[in-house]
């Protein structure tokens, strides 16, 4: 267990290093993962490019040399009062086999980039598996801890994260650049291991006095869950199975 010290937290600047982005012409960035659907033999692959759409493909497979199969994702992009995001890339790899490590690139080939997950094993009561549980993560120089802290655990597969991401809503005019900053600082972890969502008041960005009335525009925009395929109609209320858990998402912030 890890909790952060009481007292006011101090955000990263924005020229702090976990914020840069990798270089390139157009490489992607913001890269992170989430279960593709009920039985966890799918995974949401989504990442941001900036000057142009580029390809939402998703190239993968078993070996690290040789990325056999490939996916088609979509791409698309939002506004929220004087800011346009890049161009938001989700793309769903599915008929995953269970506790399998694949390798997987986005990208062209002059910015390519590569990563890599392992499957969960296969649902059952006595399977063991460890999760991690963050919220309220932020980007502070604690959120820097915090998430070093859960890095330091070996046997962690998978964050249940329940809710407040980035705060960028707490900046002047729900600054959506903090969404960028956020998402490049959590890639580190977020590549490699899916985090579960769930939407807290800090996502809902409901600002009629900029002209926004969408709520979670920003965070629907950006973080996709396997809704559908639990019979849910709104993303922000599903359910998952995933080794021994069997995992209930309910976000009671919005109305179902």
């Amino acid at each position: 267990e890890y909790r952060r010290l009481l007292g006011q937290a101090i955000d990263m600047p924005l020229d702090a290093d976990v914020f840069r982005a990798p270089p390139g012409h157009n490489a992607p960035q913001q890269v992170h993962i989430t279960q593709g659907n009920h039985d966890s033999t799918a995974m949401i692959i989504s990442w941001v490019t900036t000057v142009e759409p580029g390809s939402s493909t998703v190239l993968y497979g078993t070996s690290e040399d040789n990325l056999n199969c490939s996916e088609k994702g979509k791409h698309s992009q939002y506004t929220f009062y004087k800011y346009t995001s890049g161009y938001i890339h989700h793309c769903t790899i599915k008929k995953l086999k269970f506790d399998t490590k694949y390798y997987y690139a986005v990208g062209t080939e002059e910015t390519l980039r590569k990563f890599w997950f392992r499957t969960p094993p296969k649902s059952g009561p006595d399977v063991p598996y460890t999760f991690g549980l963050i919220g309220d993560l932020g980007q502070s120089f604690d959120s820097n801890v915090t998430l070093a802290h859960y890095e330091s655990n070996s046997k962690a597969q998978a964050v249940l994260f329940v809710g407040d991401l980035t705060y960028a809503d707490n900046y002047p005019y729900h600054d959506n650049t903090r969404w960028d900053t956020w998402a490049r600082f959590v890639e580190r972890n977020l590549a490699y291991q899916p985090w579960i969502w769930t939407a807290g008041n800090h996502e809902i960005d409901f600002a009629p006095e900029l002209g926004e009335t969408k709520p979670f525009k920003p965070y629907s925009s950006r973080y996709h869950t396997p809704y559908k395929s639990s019979g849910s109609t709104a993303p922000y209320w599903y359910s998952i199975k995933r080794a021994s858990a069997y995992i209930i998402v309910l976000a009671s912030y919005s109305a179902y």
